[in-house]
């Protein structure tokens, strides 16, 4: 079979950021997710899809895993192995390919995969956050619902004072073999058991609270760290936090996706924060000393004199926090010189008396005036 084209899955090309990368792979993931598809077969091809998609992730996002991957390929981490090919790497695994994991004498095996109890599914939720808890950081409560460990059986899923007994089709494997003839001699596949689901056990009296499954679905509150620097549309992953496994089985993972709301003066510019510095005229020509609203409180700003509109002002290390790394960004003002639109007449003469000290053109007293008479009359 071909390897796969991490690149490719994810719908990106090979010079993709770091950002293009997580946006497409939160895209698809939406998309393919199991639990979001209706019908047996939609959902099965799907969830094939999702976990290559979910691998060529894990492969990419990380810098170190990536540089391995465009080297050598799905193969990277197992470079020089003349077995990489083989999802396990080494000789045992080619006869794992060809005999179905049967015992061989080149296998270092005597039995077959061991039977156990599933794992849980992940669970997904949202969290919404203000723009400061994003920005700084913030602990929040979250509750999902999701299927938690059966308190009556413990998780077994057998009714309280019975037991779990060894599965007799597959006498506690979990799977069944068959063997057949082939032109290379006898061939061994196996499947999992369907008389107990792979788990290799049997309950022949079931915990009547969960019928069997040894979990219930139920509201459960979880305590959320949230790091500073994180931005709407961020994934935080918790991991053993998603749903308990049947009977017994080990938990999946929580995955919460961030939504930031809007703060009314800042905005966000990768890990700067902007915001709009109204001044008047004269404080833009002749400078002020004012306070601007920032995270961390009021901070005192200086105009110097003659500042134009769009001046930006910078202000070091009052930006976002890096996820990654010490240090914030920056905090940037941009200035934004209020022209005056209702003058009194006093105003006005001091105006005029200042545009004539500058040699200045301005327009007749009665300009205005004149002008909107005219237009009544077209």
């Amino acid at each position: 079979m071909a390897e796969e084209d991490y690149y490719a899955l994810l719908g990106v090309n090979r010079n993709a950021t770091e950002d293009e990368i997580k946006r497409a792979y939160r895209k698809l993931a939406r998309e393919l997710h199991p639990d979001s598809h209706a019908g047996a077969a939609a959902a099965g091809n799907n969830e094939e899809r999702f976990k290559l998609v979910n691998r060529a992730y894990e492969a990419l996002k990380d810098p170190e895993r990536r540089r391995q991957y465009d080297m050598f390929g799905t193969g990277g981490e197992r470079a020089g192995d003349p077995f990489a090919g083989f999802a396990g790497g080494g000789l045992g695994d080619i006869f794992d390919a060809f005999f179905g994991g049967a015992a061989g004498p080149f296998t270092g095996r005597g039995q077959g995969r061991q039977g156990g109890p599933p794992a849980g599914e992940n669970v997904e939720a949202l969290l919404d956050l203000e723009f400061h808890e994003a920005v700084l950081g913030a602990e929040k409560e979250v509750t999902v619902r999701a299927a938690m460990t059966c308190e009556t059986c413990s998780g077994t899923g057998a009714r309280p004072g019975t037991t779990v007994v060894t599965c007799t089709t597959c006498n506690g494997s979990g799977e069944i073999r068959r063997v057949r003839q082939s032109l290379l001699g006898q061939m061994v596949t196996s499947s999992p058991c369907p008389h107990c689901g792979g788990t290799g056990q049997e309950i022949p009296s079931p915990c009547t609270d969960c019928r069997g499954q040894g979990r219930r679905m139920e509201d459960r509150a979880y305590t959320v760290d949230v790091p500073a620097g994180v931005d709407d549309g961020s994934t935080l992953r918790l991991s053993n936090r998603g749903s308990s496994g049947p009977r017994g089985g080990p938990p999946g993972d929580l995955y919460l996706h961030l939504r930031v709301r809007p703060h009314p003066l800042l905005s966000r510019d990768g890990v700067d924060l902007r915001t709009d510095l109204h001044v008047t005229m004269a404080q833009a020509a002749l400078g002020a000393q004012l306070t601007v609203e920032t995270l961390d409180g009021p901070q005192e700003i200086t105009v110097p004199p003659g500042t134009p509109t769009g001046q930006e002002l910078r202000f070091r290390g009052q930006g976002v926090p890096h996820l990654q790394r010490r240090g914030r960004g920056d905090l940037l003002v941009t200035v934004a010189v209020e022209t005056p639109t209702e003058l009194t007449a006093a105003q006005e003469d001091l105006l005029r008396r200042f545009a004539a000290a500058r040699g200045e053109d301005v327009a007749p007293p009665d300009a205005g005036l004149l002008s909107r008479i005219r237009g009544a009359f077209k």
